[in-house]
Order: structure tokens, then C-alpha cells, then sequence
């Protein structure tokens, strides 16, 4: 199954296989959906809006499973479950990441960033998140205290997209500068020279093997 947002506000589940939707759109938002997560145990979707809310939902009726949960964020820009399924992240508008419990309790707000987040992903153990903005930096967080322990730089535009590799030893990242730059989390440097494209980037993925970037 694929889930979808929409500017129309709506969610959409799909059937890979069968190329077609499942049931009727899940409705809730009241503006443009702008991120999307799946629970590390697929039991919950999370989705983000510039209607400013999280919304949770359940992928087997469509339905909410609690309260929508109003993030201050503005526009919700980015989600991101940990991999333990315990909390998740938040970035938006208003440049801050928050990290939420499993039931919605704001845990930390993580300040720093100068411009608006765009993208988030975790560490496999929790400890750490990486954030990407529109201030063209990309950071790592301790999500305990949201203490910042790095900052990358080399972007020359917003960072629109990044993602760890399955050993966590780079990270990858993708720009509004036409680049995808890789960079090893030992040394906290770019490795080799940017892969360009030819217009900005708005997404990448790794896949769980780690050899390709798309």
C-alpha cells in the first residue's frame, strides 16, 4: 500500500498492485498536506499540513485515532517517526523541530535552525536527529535535550530532502542548489563532489541496501 496527500487537503490509500484507491479520501485537513510518515509497525500514518496540525490515522479504516495535535509549526513541513515507533519529529515555518510522544505530548522544542525545516530523519538507536533547512544547513540534535553536536555546510540553497544511509555512517542530502551531496558522519564532511541535476531537487531516497540514491 501507498499513501498520498493532496493540496486538496485529503488522504489517499492505495493499492500498489491493482494501481487503484482504497475506499474513500480520509479527510481532516483543512489546507495542503504537505509530509507523510508510516509507523515503523504500519498501524499509524502521520501527516503534516500548512493548516499548521499532525493528524494520525489509522491505515485500515481512514479514521483518526485521536485528536488532531496543533503544532504551533505554522505549515508542517516534515514528520518523522523514530524507528522504535516510541515518538516522532516535527519541522515547520517556524524554523523550530519538535519531537512528540506516541500520544502527542510535546516532549522538546529544538531550536537553531535560522529559516524553515524542510526534512528530518533518525538515528536507528533515537538518540540523534538530523534536520535540513532552508538556511541551508544540515544539523544533528541529541532528541534527549536537543543539544546540537554538528553543523554541515556546503549547500548553497535550501535543503529540501535528506536521509541516512542503512550503516548510518553518511548522510545524504538534496538542495535547492541542483546538488545531492553525500557526507561521512565520522569526519563530518562532504565526500567527493556533488551530483547535480540540472534544476533544483525537492526528494531523495536510499534503499535498504544502500547502493543506489534516488
Amino acid at each position: 500500500m501507498v499513501v498520498s496527500g493532496s493540496v486538496d487537503g485529503r488522504l489517499r490509500l492505495w493499492n500498489v498492485e491493482e494501481g487503484s484507491v482504497v475506499g474513500d479520501p480520509w479527510e481532516g485537513h483543512s489546507a495542503s498536506v504537505r509530509c507523510l510518515d508510516w509507523s515503523p509497525n504500519a498501524r499509524e500514518i502521520a501527516s503534516g499540513s500548512q493548516d499548521g496540525t499532525i493528524r494520525r490515522w489509522n491505515p485500515n479504516t481512514g479514521q483518526q485515532i485521536a485528536p488532531p495535535i496543533e503544532t504551533s509549526h505554522s505549515f508542517v513541513y516534515a514528520i518523522k517517526y523514530s524507528s522504535q515507533g516510541d515518538k516522532f519529529a516535527s519541522g515547520g515555518y517556524d524554523n523550530v523541530i519538535r519531537l512528540w510522544s506516541k500520544d502527542g505530548k510535546l516532549l522538546i522544542e529544538i531550536k537553531g535552525h535560522d529559516r524553515s525545516v524542510h526534512s528530518l530523519c533518525w538515528s536507528k538507536d533515537g538518540a540523534y536527529v538530523f534536520s535540513g533547512s532552508g538556511d541551508i544547513t544540515i544539523r544533528k540534535w541529541q532528541s534527549i535535550d536537543g543539544k546540537e553536536l554538528v553543523v554541515l555546510r556546503g549547500h548553497t540553497s535550501s535543503i529540501r530532502s535528506i536521509c541516512l544511509s542503512p550503516d548510518e555512517c553518511h548522510l545524504v542530502s538534496a538542495s535547492s542548489d541542483c546538488s545531492v551531496r553525500i557526507w561521512d558522519l565520522k569526519t563530518n564532511q562532504q565526500v567527493g563532489d556533488a551530483l547535480l541535476h540540472d534544476d533544483e531537487l525537492l526528494a531523495l531516497a536510499i534503499p535498504s541496501d544502500g547502493r543506489y540514491i534516488a
